[in-house]
């Protein structure tokens, strides 16, 4: 055999060889790429639902939250707040001594007062996502995702809305409830009062209570009077679920009839529902509060199990009206919505 078929034989030879390897490389990683049940598996989480077992909104954020629990398979321990900032901070406190792998937190207690547990847990190796109220400024220095809306945009984008829908004019009186003094959650409320503000409209806020968000009935007094001193008020705002799903109770209290104030809010359930039904609410911001527990909990999956980046994602999705509130009864019923 000459040696230049000598050379071709070998150079064929090498490159059998070559795609054989490539052949090899590619069934094993198609091999490793196969679907996983239950991939998060092993993995110990902790989930802050927000409210008190059983309320509108927190229910819909712990259906999602389980969900997310039985498709990935991860160990989750569920925390109940009441809505109580000062025992989210503390039970927060608590959850990082655990030592759990990763931990979804709710930032209403803000950025000041979560930045040294953030601290703290990042040096622990917890991995961390928030929702429901964005914490920018701890975000930044430690890292983690955010899913919930941005609710300061979500907040004008309500005044402005209700501007439209209720007819507003420069000089109509409305009432805006919500917790104002509070630095990242109140945020939504004053966009809204802002933009209301910016159309003429004069807003007299009303403070939240502790234990409003828990139990609505307790706002009842100062609902009633607001309304019996100002009589001409067009429009009334609430900022939570449990607040909007209670206007019956509000309206009814006060000698008002369906319709009769156009009564505007965050949130879906299905008390909402049944208000949008009865005729007693007008407008709801949906921030679709079910992707607001799945999503945390199938980020801190990827980050802990895959090394994948935190997700973040703005679920302030638009509004339900009297218009479509139908679409999404069901799945209100349900406690998806």
């Amino acid at each position: 055999m000459k040696a230049g078929q000598n050379g071709r034989t070998a150079a064929f030879t090498a490159l059998l060889l070559a795609a054989s390897a490539v052949a090899l490389l590619a069934s094993s990683l198609s091999a490793q790429a196969e679907p996983r049940d239950k991939w998060c598996k092993g993995v110990h989480l902790r989930f802050f639902v927000g409210g008190a077992e059983g309320d509108s909104f927190g229910t819909i954020v712990y259906n999602g939250a389980r969900q997310a629990e039985r498709d990935l398979g991860p160990t989750v321990d569920y925390i109940f707040s009441g809505w109580d900032v000062e025992r989210m901070t503390q039970q927060l406190r608590e959850a990082i001594a655990v030592k759990p792998d990763g931990i979804a937190m709710m930032g209403h207690p803000g950025d000041a007062a979560l930045m040294p547990l953030a601290d703290e847990a990042a040096a622990g190796g917890i991995k961390m996502m928030y929702q429901n109220v964005p914490v920018p400024k701890v975000m930044a220095k430690f890292g983690g995702g955010y899913v919930g809306p941005q609710v300061a945009q979500l907040g004008r984008a309500l005044g402005v809305e209700v501007v439209k829908r209720a007819g507003l004019k420069p000089g109509d009186v409305a009432f805006m409830q919500g917790p104002f003094e509070n630095e990242n959650r109140g945020a939504r409320e004053r966009g809204t009062v802002a933009a209301m503000e910016e159309a003429g409209v004069k807003v007299i806020k009303i403070n939240s209570q502790p234990g409003w968000a828990a139990d609505p009935n307790l706002a009842l007094p100062v609902i009633t009077a607001a309304l019996a001193r100002y009589p001409e008020v067009k429009a009334v705002g609430y900022g939570g679920g449990q607040m909007l799903g209670n206007v019956p109770a509000f309206m009814l209290a006060a000698g008002k009839k369906p319709g009769e104030i156009f009564n505007f809010g965050v949130d879906t359930s299905p008390q909402v529902v049944e208000g949008f039904k009865g005729g007693w609410v007008q407008l709801a911001a949906d921030q679709q509060p079910f992707m607001q527990g799945y999503l945390p909990i199938l980020g801190l999956c990827q980050q802990i199990v895959y090394r994948f980046t935190p997700i973040s994602l703005d679920t302030g999705a638009g509004f339900v009206t009297p218009d479509n509130y139908k679409d999404i009864a069901k799945l209100a019923t349900e406690g998806v919505r």
